[in-house]
């Protein structure tokens, strides 16, 4: 037996601490059941072309990083880590050629997935072939109610965001709430728990709107009608950030001055220059961790600098942590077989992310949701309340 090798990532003393300690025996398996001395390959399924391609090099980028430092520190089962990424496109019929594609490849694992919609359909592509699945963003419920075997999520889900969202609009003293939606999984999972979170609750919140847009379009005034004649005071918004700029740019236009609340799949700049720098001053989000959240995340931050010329965006830290969960699988695996890595993995009990320790429910969901509130600020989704007050 060896003993793994400590991170260089330096987020913060607690995370230096006990980031990535791995261990594990020699000589495991290779993928497909061959014995291997070649690199062990990740497979990433995420948007390179499409309106959320600019997510995919943040993706890309984190895990990169991760197997880079991972390799610098003597690597899996004393084998190198590789990533193979294809292109999802945000769309399910991409995303299914891009998983058979990675199958074909013989990947040991799984480690995108963006977009709900189109990493839905990948699952029993994976499955079937018994590669697991670490998905570091897309976060749907129906992602997890097929009780798959090989499917875990370590970002928080819809029922975590819902919950989120509702909890800030009370702190805000919203009465009268309108929800819009783009009709994918991912948005309305979120949409129709929030709905049923405010039914339930008791702060006196109603929903005066549930209307959905279709993605893809250019002039929303249909449903920024419809909005403005419903006269809420709070907009949540559970789409992605290209319709989602132009729905902040077209209800500031039309008069609304009430708070706007966007869900995770908008936390991009892009979002601020769609609408407007002015339109979007305010916006809120609901939100898992970013490298701006982060107290001590600093040198993190500096690494991805240094190796990739630019700044983190959303989702890197999901994507350099889900890399670490599947170098951690592997190790205690003892081998790259895809049922005693699945296995591995429901295992894993107080493994160091960004997030928090990793635990796992029977659900293959966090324990712990760990949403935030980020607002916009300048150019900038910037920490306006950890909801912990």
């Amino acid at each position: 037996m060896r003993t793994a090798r400590r991170t260089k990532t330096g987020v913060a003393a607690a995370f230096a601490a006990a980031a990535l300690m791995l261990t594990g025996c020699q000589g495991a398996l290779g993928s497909g059941g061959d014995d291997s001395d070649g690199p062990i390959t990740l497979g990433m399924a995420i948007p390179t072309s499409g309106s959320s391609a600019a997510a995919g090099p943040y993706m890309k980028n984190g895990a990169q990083l991760a197997i880079d430092e991972i390799n610098a520190d003597g690597g899996v089962l004393g084998r190198r880590l590789k990533l193979n990424v294809q292109d999802s496109a945000c769309d399910p019929k991409t995303a299914v050629t891009a998983a058979n594609k990675l199958v074909a490849a013989g990947v040991t694992a799984s480690v995108g997935g963006y977009c709900s919609s189109a990493t839905l359909p990948t699952l029993s592509v994976f499955n079937k072939a018994d590669i697991p699945m670490v998905i570091p963003a897309a976060n749907s419920g129906d992602l997890v109610s097929q009780k798959l075997p090989n499917v875990f999520l370590i970002n928080g889900t819809g029922a975590q965001q819902a919950q989120a969202a509702v909890e800030w609009m009370a702190k805000r003293k919203a009465t009268r709430v309108a929800l819009l939606d783009d009709n994918t999984s991912y948005s309305t999972d979120i949409t129709e728990r929030t709905r049923a979170d405010i039914e339930k609750g008791s702060s006196g919140m109603k929903t005066v709107l549930k209307e959905s847009v279709n993605a893809g379009e250019s002039d929303y005034s249909a449903n920024v009608d419809a909005v403005v004649s419903a006269k809420p005071d709070f907009v949540y918004w559970t789409g992605y950030y290209q319709e989602g700029g132009l729905l902040v740019r077209q209800l500031r236009q039309a008069g609304y001055e009430g708070d706007i609340m966007v869900a995770d799949g908008n936390v991009d700049a892009k979002l601020i220059s769609i609408a407007g720098e002015k339109n979007a001053q305010g916006v809120y989000a609901t939100m898992t961790e970013t490298p701006d959240t982060i107290e001590g995340a600093s040198s993190w931050i500096a690494d991805y600098k240094k190796k990739f010329g630019s700044e983190p965006g959303p989702y890197a830290l999901q994507s350099y942590d889900a890399v670490r969960v599947a170098a951690q699988a592997i190790e205690d695996a003892d081998s790259t077989d895809g049922k005693r890595i699945m296995d591995a993995l429901m295992k894993i009990d107080g493994f160091k992310l960004f997030s928090g320790p990793l635990k796992f429910t029977s659900d293959h969901t966090l324990s712990e949701g760990g949403f935030r509130i980020l607002k916009v600020s300048d150019t900038k989704f910037t920490l306006s309340d950890d909801l912990q007050s």
